[in-house]
């Protein structure tokens, strides 16, 4: 169990328990207790887990001190590997698959009905994202970014959905006779999706040794993207390019990414110690959710922004020399801090006489400054 003492940051605190020699493997002995507590799943290497985490806890806490102990565990996670998976979360199942079936409908739409909805400006992050108009990276360079996309673009589309009361930047609906009950649905799922952000952040609050509700005046704004991710079919050799991948390593610009995965797979997060992807494979019932770069900063780098990317699946024969990959759908709800927020270091993340790692930034500045350099 993670110990913060009241007199001190989280920051070194946290380094000490992570650093500790097999603080995280589940698999020695004389840890039945911490494996009553927490379980793992998805890995590789015994020392990089990612942690599933019990969030029913958390919600229905009878007490200060169980909420305690979940927050921490969702902290380690964040701090550890800057990825968790969230069992008993509280969206109802139904809800979750009636987003896939209304996402998957909308992508079987003609192409030019897509294309009379796509996507126009980074600062609005609305519309539709065609096959190969994007590419995502660490680089912030646009030049870098270009001969990357020319040589190996993203091999997805995707719907871009914002909060849809914006007085500036509006949303780019279907017609209701071409996806009946889309836009509703998808309205519904954003809300459902910045609830359950909220509680999370809450949690995180708790862990960093913050007021429980912190974040809640600088979140509430919803200035929040979901993206419909539809990831087709795709021959073997059009995969065997260098870079190539059905979405490029890259980590997420702002607080926490909710990811619902369908059964295919391909996500795949980087070992923060050995630089090594290893696969997060879907667990039925559960959200995969890491942290942004803008927590990151928030937090002076106490909790870990990711390297993940999408590869493909294994390949399906149709030929004795060509194979190609199942669809894969994902649906991604990015949560941000709001607009204006500015994001500088939390005072439980800095190391008594230190200085932060970075200096202020407000949410819309880091964000369409990264957008403006990924999209064609």
């Amino acid at each position: 169990m993670l110990t913060l003492s009241p007199s001190c940051s989280v920051w070194p605190s946290l380094r000490r328990v992570v650093s500790a020699p097999g603080a995280w493997s589940s698999s020695r002995v004389g840890n039945a207790k911490r494996s009553a507590r927490r379980a793992y799943a998805t890995v590789a290497e015994d020392t990089f887990r990612i942690p599933l985490i019990d969030f029913g806890k958390y919600r229905n806490a009878a007490s200060v001190a169980e909420k305690e102990q979940t927050a921490q565990d969702i902290v380690r996670g964040f701090t550890d590997v800057g990825f968790i998976y969230l069992n008993n979360h509280g969206i109802p199942e139904e809800t979750v698959q009636k987003a896939f079936q209304k996402s998957a409908e909308f992508f079987q739409l003609p192409i030019d009905k897509k294309s009379e909805l796509a996507w126009r400006d980074p600062r609005a992050n609305r519309g539709f994202v065609q096959i190969g108009r994007e590419r995502v990276t660490q680089s912030a360079d646009a030049e870098e970014i270009k001969q990357l996309r020319e040589k190996a673009p993203d091999y997805k589309e995707s719907m871009e959905i914002g909060r849809d009361w914006d007085k500036t930047y509006k949303n780019y609906w279907p017609q209701e006779i071409d996806a009946p009950g889309f836009r509703r649905t998808m309205l519904d799922f954003f809300q459902t999706c910045h609830e359950l952000h909220v509680l999370v952040m809450r949690s995180i609050a708790v862990g960093l040794r913050l007021d429980e509700s912190f974040f809640d005046d600088k979140i509430h704004e919803q200035y929040h993207n979901l993206r419909l991710l539809s990831y087709p079919p795709i021959k073997r050799q059009l995969l065997c390019g260098e870079g190539q991948a059905r979405a490029g390593a890259h980590s997420d610009y702002g607080t926490l990414t909710l990811l619902f995965q369908d059964s295919v797979g391909g996500l795949e997060v980087q070992n923060p110690r050995t630089g090594q992807f290893q696969p997060a494979t879907p667990i039925p019932g559960t959200i995969v959710i890491n942290a942004g770069d803008l927590l990151a900063r928030w937090s002076n780098d106490v909790l870990r922004s990711t390297l993940h990317r999408v590869v493909a699946p294994p390949l399906k024969a149709i030929s004795d020399t060509e194979g190609v990959t199942p669809a894969r759908q994902s649906i991604a709800f990015f949560c941000n801090p709001n607009q204006g927020a500015e994001i500088s270091c939390l005072p439980t993340c800095l190391v008594p006489g230190s200085k932060p790692k970075y200096p202020p930034v407000t949410t819309e500045e880091y964000i369409v400054g990264r957008l403006k350099a990924t999209y064609v």
